[in-house]
């Protein structure tokens, strides 16, 4: 009987069907049964783990998105107000930026498309976000719509720092004098701006508008406002040369005698 034991315990294992084996074995028939998984073997096929192959990707959508940010800022910039409302719809990133740092309210800004930039806030966009070269859509709004302040008030409604600078250091308000913008200046004014700021090339509002603008009837307006304001008249630039010098090195008559009736000698 020992014997007869052996011999059985021999042939199991030659079968490879002892005890916790997997492998297949022979049937009665003489079929063979397939070997049975184990299930760190069926995890490792199912869900790519330790050792398995690694588990099937989804589709990268990483592209996709991009264009999708890119396309709205191509669109904010052309005012296509139902392409921005359809691609933030979809999913586009209303904080994209493009290799300039432009987000698309910023492209919007400099199109002067009000209607597309009051879309762009209310989906979420940020009035004082600058781009690379530190512009941003409220400081655009002072001076690069023309004398239009229909995007100025949307900026201010939106909550546009008004002591904001450029990369010169400059405020709108310095921007919009200097441009001779009367209406943008009118309003900067009721807020609470600095009027006497000076930026990194020594110059006020008041001389921004005299050494670079033209002596006409706008600027001559610029510095009527400036210096109801309270703007200092005496203020020098930093080479000490003072506003009604430079009026009267530029032959500005008119802007001259503003200054000596504000009690500039």
């Amino acid at each position: 009987m020992v014997a007869v034991a052996v011999v059985a315990g021999l042939v199991l294992l030659i079968s490879g069907c002892g005890p916790g084996s997997t492998a297949g074995g022979t049937g009665a028939d003489g079929t063979t049964a397939p070997a049975a998984e184990s299930p760190e073997g069926s995890a490792r096929t199912a869900g790519g783990g330790a050792g398995g192959a690694a588990p099937a990707r989804a589709p990268d959508s990483t592209r996709a998105s991009e264009e999708s940010d890119m396309d709205l800022i191509s669109a904010a910039g052309s005012g296509e107000g139902r392409e921005v409302r359809t691609l933030l719809e979809g999913g586009a990133d209303v904080h994209a930026r493009d290799e300039s740092g432009a987000t698309p309210l910023i492209a919007a800004a400099y199109g002067n498309h009000v209607e597309v930039a009051e879309i762009l806030i209310d989906a979420g966009a940020d009035v004082n976000v600058k781009d690379e070269t530190r512009q941003s859509a409220y400081l655009i709004s002072t001076s690069e719509v023309g004398d239009d302040p229909r995007l100025l008030e949307l900026t201010l409604a939106n909550g546009a720092d008004v002591h904001s600078l450029d990369s010169y250091d400059g405020t709108g308000l310095i921007r919009a004098a200097e441009r001779g913008y009367t209406g943008i200046i009118e309003r900067l004014l009721e807020t609470d701006t600095r009027v006497d700021h000076v930026n990194n090339l020594g110059w006020t509002a008041l001389l921004e508008a005299i050494i670079l603008g033209d002596c006409g009837p706008a600027h001559i307006e610029v510095v009527r406002l400036l210096i109801g304001a309270g703007a200092d008249v005496s203020l020098a630039d930093g080479n000490g040369v003072t506003p009604l010098q430079h009026a009267e090195q530029r032959d500005c008559d008119a802007i001259a005698g503003l200054l000596r009736e504000a009690g500039v000698r």
